[in-house]
């Protein structure tokens, strides 16, 4: 698990964070800026939001990022998390990273099969 961590960061420059809140207490909010600080592109991810977070525009599904996207980091409920996976693959991202508590083993095995590393509640 360790070196698919350190692949995923070491490979991603762009990471597209689904659920991320504009509220700087909630975890979605630390951990992006956290990886702003370490020289990665965010692109918040969220329908509830318009406008902008951390100073990058917020966009309402991946679909509707302009750009590639190396890394999706997933910040929502596990129940919501297959059409997030769905989205990841039909844009062609490279990692999928699900936080901590963030469960969905049959959306992670859909990734995988087709090429598309997981990283699950670490």
């Amino acid at each position: 698990m360790a070196d698919l961590v350190e692949r995923q960061l070491k490979e991603s420059k762009t990471i597209a964070v689904v659920g991320l809140s504009p509220n700087p207490e909630r975890d979605s909010h630390r951990v992006a800026r956290g990886l702003q600080a370490a020289g990665y592109r965010i692109i918040p991810v969220n329908p509830a939001v318009a406008g902008e977070v951390l100073g990058e525009k917020c966009y309402p599904d991946l679909k509707s990022v302009p750009v590639p996207i190396d890394m999706v980091d997933v910040f929502r409920r596990s129940e919501l998390v297959a059409p997030v996976v769905d989205e990841a693959i039909e844009v062609g991202v490279k990692f999928i990273w699900m936080q901590d508590g963030v469960v969905d083993e049959a959306s992670a095995e859909k990734a995988r099969a087709v090429g598309i590393p997981v990283i699950m509640d670490n």
